[in-house]
């Protein structure tokens, strides 16, 4: 089973044996931590956007309304759609969606099983930063073995009225001209306000990563080996899957990894650049952190 820890899978309805979705780009406050909340721009009501999960061979329609104060798009990171549906206006054929507009995404899922992502693709300075961003599965029917298959996307916020090293409950803008970020999330979430993952022992867990920010995240995992099976929706072949317990995970890129849950306990699963580990300078562990338990 598919999860994205913290978000929501976007449902989808079949309509003359297509597959519809319907994605709002809105203003969100996302609840970072208890208490704070940044307020930036998301999909359907979250930072990141909810989970895709589609399949090879597919027809879709993936419906996009745009409820933010400027035009955006959406584009479809990894995948091989036709130009008209690409997401990058004034380079492509494709529309800018106007403020109150909409406009249907409509392509085949012509891409092999694999993890890849989606996000704006207008004043991506702005926008990227701002939230809009999120990740697209595709799930393979007949793959057997992965007990767990984890999502997560990475990213990182400047959020504005906080000094360095403190934390206060509140509403907090981005400012996404700033690349002196001071919160860094998993799945719109920083630690210790996550789901962590669980698993049994013996249990085969897959985790999949995304990044569309500035910085590159060098995730590891404590107490396991665990192969790299996949880059960029890709999968690896069995021989050329090297073993690891750090992998960098950079803007535009992503990973899969998989490894047996054979060492019981509670392993952290973090960034390991150390303010990446961190809310806001604080001493105690934030951030982009999470842990499996079994």
């Amino acid at each position: 089973m598919i999860v994205a820890p913290d978000l929501p899978i976007l449902p989808c309805r079949i309509d003359g044996g297509i597959k519809l979705f319907e994605l709002k780009a809105e203003p969100v406050a996302q609840e970072l931590l208890p208490g704070i909340w940044m307020e930036g721009w998301g999909y359907n009501g979250s930072i990141p956007g909810p989970l895709i999960v589609v399949r090879t061979g597919d027809d879709v329609i993936i419906r996009v309304e745009n409820r933010l104060p400027v035009p955006t798009s959406v584009h479809w990171h990894g995948l091989d759609v036709p130009n008209t549906m690409d997401g990058v206006p004034g380079i492509e054929p494709t529309p800018l969606i106007q403020p109150g507009q909409r406009y249907d995404y409509r392509f085949q899922i012509r891409n092999r099983p694999g993890t890849h992502m989606y996000h704006s693709h207008v004043d991506v300075v702005r926008q990227l930063s701002s939230g809009l961003g999120g990740m697209l599965v595709i799930m393979d029917p007949n793959e057997k073995g992965i007990a767990h298959d984890y999502v997560y996307m990475l990213q990182q916020f400047r959020l504005l009225g906080l000094s360095k090293g403190e934390l206060k409950q509140g509403r907090y803008r981005i400012d996404p001209y700033s690349d002196g970020f001071n919160f860094f999330t998993m799945n719109g979430r920083c630690f210790p306000h996550v789901r962590p993952m669980i698993a049994k022992e013996g249990d085969k867990v897959r985790i999949r990563l995304g990044s569309i920010g500035m910085n590159v995240h060098p995730m590891h995992l404590h107490g396991h080996q665990f192969q790299l099976t996949a880059m960029d929706g890709n999968k690896l072949f069995p021989g050329s899957r090297p073993l690891m317990n750090t992998i960098g995970v950079a803007s535009g890129e992503t990973r899969d990894i998989e490894f047996v849950a054979d060492n019981p306990g509670r392993w952290p699963f973090h960034c390991h650049i150390p303010h990446h580990n961190a809310n806001n300078f604080t001493s105690q562990v934030g951030g982009m952190f999470t842990f499996i338990h079994y």
